[in-house]
């Protein structure tokens, strides 16, 4: 699968552009590639879907907010987004853009008309990712109860708007008959009603169901986020064009790393033998144990860096670092013998917080002590 183009460049706008330029571009576009102007042309079909992907992005502030953000892996890849749209989902969508520029009254080849296909309303779902999870992405199975049309439902015109989805106005003025075009009251510009439905269908021909939908998660993700998945929320009334599944990311704390964005944190303690003398300790990383080398005099409060050893980058490359922060632990019981030989430090000038301690006679004098 060949990588995505950016959406600003679909459009020719920059990252500043507002909704009007948007829009404009969007038009632009669409119009040059639509498949009544380009009939049995597979690129320009393409392009046309291309450009109402970016369009159904860029225009809603919350999803392009996201984009900014985090770019395609933040609209999740694949089934985040507006890839999933269909041809009529962007007739139906976007019609507006149009006007009358293809068919009368802003229809589109005259098989599609001037109807409209009522948008479902958007699920909201949390999703619980532990540290692993968030570093390797990870593909989720959820059950979400959601609106879907029932089987057995059949439809009939509306008789109101004898199936167009408007009702035309002939006003006389002084300056002649001016004719407006309003959406039908009657079946909210879908064209057509409910003819017959089951028992368990609502006025509008759905019903609640339960299904499983599988979210592939990409890695780097963070605490807040939300992802939306396209056409996996209620469906829309009369056959209409379902919402969408916004999926909200809740991090699981790690028992042992603290997580700064792409970085992770973790407090290693040692005795101060260990700090004094130097030694080879384990800390955990995400993908297991590592071995780090404390030199000798480590003081309390040091950072030693793991570069690589982080989360992945969203909207990047590479990984974010594993800092160690190392804290030198003091005992709280002593032995009598320990207490014998710390009382024998105790005097020594190396024991003192200074920066002219002689190191060289204070190791000497620990070696004399135990031989």
């Amino acid at each position: 699968m060949s990588e995505k183009r950016d959406y600003y460049e679909i459009l020719g706008v920059s990252k500043g552009a507002d909704e009007a330029e948007i829009k404009k571009a969007y038009r632009k576009l669409a119009l040059k590639y639509h498949p009544d102007k380009n009939p049995d042309d597979a690129s320009a079909e393409e392009k046309f879907k291309e450009a109402a992907e970016a369009y159904e992005v860029l225009s809603d502030s919350q999803k392009r907010v996201q984009y900014d953000r985090f770019g395609h892996a933040g609209m999740g890849g694949g089934g985040f987004g507006g890839g999933g749209m269909n041809m009529d989902d962007i007739f139906s969508q976007f019609g507006d853009i149009f006007g009358g520029a293809f068919g009368g009254g802003g229809s589109f080849g005259g098989s599609r008309g001037g109807t409209m296909r009522t948008r479902g309303t958007n699920l909201r779902v949390k999703i619980k990712l532990n540290l692993e999870e968030i570093a390797n992405g990870v593909r989720k199975k959820i059950k979400v109860n959601k609106l879907v049309n029932a089987d057995g439902v059949t439809y009939k015109t509306c008789s109101t708007c004898n199936g167009t989805g408007r009702l035309t106005r002939v006003t006389q003025t002084f300056l002649g008959a001016m004719q407006t075009q309003t959406t039908c009251t009657t079946c909210q510009g879908a064209g057509k009603m409910i003819d017959k439905k089951p028992a368990d269908a609502d006025a509008q021909g759905l019903k609640k169901q339960e299904d499983v939908i599988e979210i592939d998660i990409p890695a780097g993700v963070e605490e807040g986020m939300q992802l939306s998945v396209s056409g996996k929320g209620n469906a829309g009334p009369f056959d209409g064009i379902p919402g969408d599944l916004i999926v909200v990311i809740e991090e699981t704390p790690h028992e042992e790393l603290r997580r700064d964005g792409e970085h992770l944190h973790f407090d290693a303690y040692i005795n101060f033998a260990d700090a004094a003398l130097g030694e080879s300790v384990e800390v955990p990383t995400i993908s297991g144990k590592a071995k780090i080398k404390i030199e000798p005099g480590t003081q309390s409060g040091k950072t030693l860096r793991l570069k690589g050893k982080g989360l992945p980058v969203l909207q990047g490359y590479g990984h974010g670092d594993l800092f160690v922060h190392i804290n030198v632990w003091t005992p709280k019981k002593l032995t009598k013998e320990e207490k014998e030989i710390l009382e024998k430090l105790r005097a020594s000038e190396n024991f003192k917080p200074s920066p002219d301690a002689n190191e060289k006679g204070f190791f000497q004098r620990v070696k004399d002590m135990f031989h």
